[in-house]
């Protein structure tokens, strides 16, 4: 391959072989000085393995390299895992950014909270739209999903066309917006497609993943069969379509709706600044709706995956300021539960059950379908679309494999489940892996950006797990023990009345002692000698105590003049 021709090449950063924490590249032109664009910019969220991280997003360290070559941003759409990256990251890219109305409601909304909304460029796209940005051309083509405005980018090139689909599934009843434009799939499969890169997060279920039309009829009458009781509903704050089921199954059982949780009321605010939710009554204040009867009021709350700070968690844990639940209230989840989530979900369902509240979920009742393609859906999709190239995202690894063999089931003629770093040359001669770059993940860590890679977050882990010991030891200028050692430990179980705290302390301090009092006169005026040996002999105790290879620190000091 000639290195002075242009090629189509695609690399994602994030989202392949994981599920969220969405970046993917594309590029056109020669190696030397390709043009890239950003396709979403996500995030994924912390969890036991990143004691005191909330948020992970991908590592941009390649795309910086590049950012002078890197001609803007598109986000398909607006979830977390898809954009809300973009103001952490913006400032170390600092490129245009583009997206349609409500996502960029959102997108305003988070670059003024960051203090950068005077300083990026942003270019609203209308739905069905068509842009420019060098050497690509960028369609946007109508999908549906479990938040407004989910859209496909049909991208051309001089060397060929590529659909990204971002995420979508298909609703013949979305309740919000347009459905699926299924013309325009059509119109481009017959046009000819290089390669989709698709969703492949439900690629293990078959059928179809059910519409919203469906939900709202059941909660309309789940609703209706428990009045005059107190109430609330637990969903996804971005499925605007689903408050707006809620909304309306409210209004049907004449109860009012208050919203509860700050997202919850962002979300709305956006969607009724596009135009939306333009029919679904008055929504109450906390205040308004603590003051009516508890059959009158429906509580609108984030928190479905007992997230700790989340609205319902407050309620449950009796902290929030307005709403309390008795025994006999009704609590319905109108959502599923993310992998990863479910400690924090049965925790806050067996805080609600403790107090005799009622719980209802989707095991129990048809109340929530999923956003995203069931095999029937992605069947489909090929079929309309029909490329030559399947490209499997948005997945775990089992996900992306087992896509790629069912992409050639039904037409597509080559599969390439990649991973996170592999950059694929789509056109010419391709596809083809010609390229592995550095990824990694980066988090927000006490308002800083950090590499996973960071020796503070490796540490903060083996404590977590280990446990900490620091021993202090002072010597005058004789090299004479004049005080310590002195342990301090955290981490460890306390035992009864403290018994094997003591028993720890007492034996780390007796072989930090005796570790000192075997080193040889002149080591003993040696500082990092002393540290050395006593590290070494503690870390030893602690194991044989504990099983633990816990984090041991020793601090030497030497007093000048004393006795």
């Amino acid at each position: 391959m000639a290195k002075n021709q242009d090629e189509f090449v695609f690399l994602p950063l994030g989202g392949s072989g994981e599920i969220g924490m969405n970046l993917n590249l594309f590029g056109y032109g020669r190696p030397s000085s390709r043009k890239w664009v950003i396709v979403d910019i996500g995030v994924t969220f912390g969890n036991a393995e990143t004691p005191g991280v909330d948020i992970i997003m991908p590592d941009t360290a390649f795309i910086e390299e590049h950012k002078h070559n890197l001609l803007g941003i598109v986000l398909t759409h607006a979830h977390e895992d898809h954009m809300g990256a973009l103001a952490r990251l913006w400032p170390r890219l600092r490129c245009p950014v583009y997206a349609t109305p409500f996502t960029m409601w959102l997108v305003k909304d988070r670059l003024a909270e960051a203090g950068l909304l005077d300083e990026v460029e942003l270019i609203e796209i209308p739905l069905k739209g068509s842009f420019d940005l060098g050497p690509f051309q960028f369609d946007l083509i109508s999908l549906t999903h479990s938040i407004p405005e989910p859209n496909a980018l049909a991208i051309r090139t001089d060397l060929g066309m590529v659909l990204h689909t971002g995420d979508w599934k298909i609703d013949p009843n979305p309740q919000i917006g347009e459905g699926v434009d299924e013309d325009a799939l059509k119109a481009i499969g017959d046009e000819g497609v290089l390669a989709m890169i698709c969703d492949s997060t439900n690629v293990f279920s078959p059928g179809f993943s059910g519409s919203e039309d469906g939900v709202r009829i059941e909660l309309t009458k789940l609703i209706g069969e428990h009045k005059d009781r107190g109430m609330a509903v637990a969903t996804f704050a971005s499925n605007v379509a689903r408050l707006q089921s809620i909304m309306y199954a409210a209004k049907a059982n004449k109860r009012s709706v208050c919203l509860i949780g700050r997202s919850m009321k962002r979300m709305t605010a956006a969607a009724k600044a596009v135009g939306m939710l333009t029919d679904v009554g008055h929504l109450l204040s906390e205040d308004e709706a603590s003051a009516m009867p508890a059959g009158h009021v429906l509580y609108l709350c984030t928190g479905s995956q007992g997230e700790p700070r989340a609205a319902l968690s407050r309620i449950a844990d009796g902290s929030h300021r307005t709403v309390k639940f008795k025994s006999g209230d009704v609590v319905i989840f109108s959502s599923k539960i993310i992998p990863g989530n479910e400690l924090g979900i049965f925790a806050l369902q067996n805080a609600l059950a403790d107090d005799g509240v009622k719980i209802i979920t989707e095991k129990d009742r048809p109340i929530h379908v999923s956003g995203h393609p069931n095999r029937g859906e992605l069947k489909t999709m090929y079929e309309w679309v029909k490329p030559n190239v399947a490209i499997p995202v948005h997945g775990e690894r089992r996900h992306l494999l087992e896509h790629a063999r069912f992409a050639k089931t039904v037409g597509a003629k080559i599969s390439i489940p990649g991973r996170n770093g592999e950059m694929i040359r789509l056109a010419p001669n391709g596809p083809k892996i010609i390229d592995i770059v550095p990824t990694g993940r980066l988090y927000e860590d006490g308002g800083k950006i950090v590499s996973s890679m960071d020796d503070g977050m490796r540490l903060r882990r083996k404590m977590a797990y280990a446990g900490h010991v620091a021993v202090s030891v002072v010597v005058n200028e004789k090299g004479r023990l004049i005080s310590g050692p002195e342990p301090r430990i955290s981490g460890f179980p306390e035992g009864e009345n403290g018994a094997v705290m003591d028993e720890l302390l007492d034996a780390v301090a007796e072989m930090a002692e005796r570790a000192f009092n075997e080193l040889a006169p002149r080591a003993r005026k040696d500082l990092d000698a002393i540290e050395e040996k006593l590290r070494g002999r503690v870390k030893r105790v602690v194991r044989n105590l504990t099983d633990k290879r816990s984090i041991v620190e020793i601090h030497a000091h030497m007093v000048k003049g004393a006795a």
